[in-house]
């Protein structure tokens, strides 16, 4: 009696474990429930993505969905639910023209790259605008009575300002009291997806000194096959030691030729999860990582990113989930492993590749190449190192890990490194222009040497004897001198003609050499407001903004580069007032 009422007891005890486990489990994996039926599409057309969240940019994930307007601009914009707008922020790159709207279930929804807002706000910005005299504004924040609005109210209208790559709105939900960014897709937003992610390229790295790939210890592509119906093969590998793999993959949506981001990664050691990621949230401190997420050495050099199915040790990401081992494989002798890389879009839409490993000793001796540069990088201290007239300093922690550097001076270019590696915080670059003089000082300027042929400005401050400038890029820097003024047109009238049909003004300006910093235009002694498209590189005054009195007016504009040079027009025109 005493056995039965046990084993009763333990047959109890072992299911409820087994349901705690699974619960648990389920919790773990599971994603915050988010309203799916409250917030309307922002735009009166069916959402097509010309960019997903979390998709993989320059320094950062996306932090939000790009709504394609059809090739288009001034498209409706609307509040997609109650709320007010409580903030307004207009810039020359970024977002651009950008509204930010406050809801009361703890959200915020944010729209950017407008090319304008609606009426009330439009009038409230641009007498911001006119009283700084500056198209910036710099962030305009709000109380809840002084812009509020309903759902399905219009607020903008779509645009292609800012750093947009083209018309579209690029769109945003936040949690309000965290300012962490959240997929929008989970609330409910339809977009129509059928097609399984494509997966471009695998790769194989040796994490650990004494691992073999293939004999060799060195990361390098395995081939692969496309077997259709988001099924991949790639070729058997033979590994031993710690080893780790990367995927090249990207997603199509229906309606859509452009490469979209997926939005989770996972993999599989004998149909163990080892690596899981998704884009359900992230902040936006933690964004830089995606340095240390991709392979940047590889990205640098050919421009194609490869996601790692395993973490480094200084990646903050909140993004993994239940890793082993972080990810890092450790391949045995003997044994077989079958390694499998899923990769998801939003819709579940899904594709896959196994990589057959087979464990075997390598009879390979590896000798690692000494290093035999003098400035070797310790990445907890700070460190300064000087040669010729160049001084580089990097704060403690600008390196993720220590290193040796190269560091050279040739001809007047200050060699630090190669840009292969991604620097966690920036260093200073110091040039020493004594030698020059007062006049030869206004001129020159601190250039980023990437592109050879198209040298880049560098943030230059000077002090004296020293230009400085503040990075996060290894590479070729040079001081390079600006003697040529910035280029600018007047367009669509000459002088002395009447324009009374024209509504706009319009200029075009360029600059060969150090580049556009700033321009001042002026009807009548009095300051206007150009808007910049930098991709067409037109200013553009819009004669709406202001009540001309008479008939006669002068139109006058300065741009200045960024090492002084300025170019001045004038030009007189004759315009009739329209009531």
């Amino acid at each position: 009696m005493i056995f039965s009422i046990f084993t009763k007891n333990n047959c109890v005890l072992k299911h409820f474990t087994l349901l705690i486990l699974l619960l648990v489990s389920l919790s773990f994996f599971s994603q915050e429930e988010y309203p799916k039926d409250y917030f309307r599409n922002p735009l009166d057309i069916p959402i097509v993505l010309g960019g997903t969240f979390g998709e993989l940019r320059s320094n950062h994930f996306h932090a939000g969905i790009d709504i394609k307007t059809q090739g288009r601009e001034g498209l409706k914009v609307y509040a997609v639910a109650d709320g007010y707008v409580s903030r307004i922020k207009v810039q020359q790159f970024g977002y651009g023209k950008a509204i930010y709207i406050t809801h009361p279930n703890g959200f915020t929804s944010v729209y950017g790259h407008l090319s304008k807002f609606a009426d009330a706000i439009e009038k409230y910005v641009k007498a911001v605008q006119y009283k700084k005299e500056n198209y910036q504004t710099g962030n305009l924040y709000f109380k809840e009575y002084q812009f509020p609005v309903k759902k399905g109210e219009l607020v903008a209208f779509s645009g292609d300002t800012g750093g947009s790559g083209g018309p579209h709105l690029h769109f945003e939900i936040r949690n309000t009291a965290s300012e962490n960014i959240i997929n929008p897709l989970l609330f409910g937003f339809k977009v129509a997806d059928s097609k399984s992610p494509t997966i471009q390229g695998v790769k194989a790295y040796s994490l650990s000194t004494d691992a073999r790939i293939n004999q060799q210890n060195k990361s390098f592509s395995i081939p692969i096959k496309n077997m259709g119906n988001g099924k991949y093969s790639a070729d058997r590998i033979s590994a031993s030691g710690t080893i780790g793999f990367g995927v090249s993959v990207f997603d199509r949506l229906d309606k859509a030729t452009n490469k979209n981001g997926i939005y989770s990664l996972e993999m599989l050691v004998n149909e163990k999860r080892f690596y899981y990621i998704d884009v359900e949230t992230f902040s936006f401190s933690e964004s830089k990582f995606i340095n240390l997420h991709v392979d940047y050495e590889y990205y640098k050099k050919y421009k194609r990113r490869y996601q790692k199915t395993y973490k480094e040790t200084a990646d903050k990401l909140s993004m993994y989930k239940n890793l082993i081992n972080n990810g890092k494989i450790n391949i045995k002798p003997g044994l077989n492993y079958t390694v499998k890389i899923i990769a998801k879009d939003f819709e579940g839409n899904v594709s896959s590749i196994k990589i057959p490993v087979v464990g075997k000793e390598s009879n390979t001796i590896f000798k690692k190449q000494k290093d035999t540069t003098a400035y070797k990088i310790i990445a907890k201290k700070f460190q300064r190192f000087s040669k010729e007239n160049v001084t580089i300093a990097f704060p403690k922690n600008t390196f993720y890990e220590d290193i040796y550097l190269d560091f050279k001076v040739e001809n007047g270019i200050a060699k630090i490194h190669t840009p292969t590696i991604p620097l966690d915080k920036s260093f200073t670059l110091t040039f020493n222009v004594s030698n020059y003089s007062e006049a030869e000082k206004q001129q020159l300027y601190i250039a980023n040497l990437e592109y050879v042929k198209y040298p880049r400005y560098q943030f230059t401050r000077k002090k004296d004897s020293t230009f400085f400038t503040t990075t996060k890029s290894l590479g070729n820097y040079k001081l390079l001198s600006d003697k040529i003024k910035p280029k600018a047109s007047i367009l669509y009238f000459k002088d002395n003609q009447w324009i009374s049909n024209l509504k706009t003004i319009k200029v075009k300006i360029s600059d060969i050499g150090s580049g556009i910093k700033n321009w001042r235009a002026t009807i009548d002694n009095e300051w206007i407001l150009m808007q910049y498209n930098h991709k067409k590189k037109i200013l553009t005054y819009n004669f709406s903004d202001k009540k001309l009195v008479g008939s006669k007016h002068i139109f006058k504009i300065v741009v200045s580069d960024n090492v002084g040079n300025t170019k001045e027009l004038s030009r007189t025109f004759y315009k009739k007032q329209v009531n």
